[in-house]
């Protein structure tokens, strides 16, 4: 089973960076969707897919993922960068 590693990236949206230093582990999806004969709405039977598993460091993810035969692609955060400007800066 194919997985995916990564580090939760800062909201956009807010200043905090609030569980930012975990790990996800999430899985990949096996098979595709498919609609539903009665309801029309797309789904399939790949339950994983609805798991999002936190881990506080990048190495205990990856040993859970080697004791549970976990196939693991880490997606690693650009870098970041600051934009230090002054109020002042806006009127010159």
């Amino acid at each position: 089973m194919h997985a995916r590693l990564y580090q939760r990236p800062k909201h956009a949206m807010q200043s905090g960076r609030a569980r930012t230093g975990e790990w996800l582990l999430e899985f990949e999806r096996d098979d595709r969707m498919r609609a539903d004969a009665l309801t029309g709405w797309s789904g399939s039977g790949f339950t994983a897919g609805q798991l999002q598993l936190r881990f506080a460091t990048q190495e205990a993810a990856l040993a859970y993922a080697a004791a549970n035969d976990l196939e693991v692609e880490i997606v690693t955060l650009g870098p970041r960068v600051l934009k230090i400007q002054a109020y002042a800066d806006n009127f010159r």
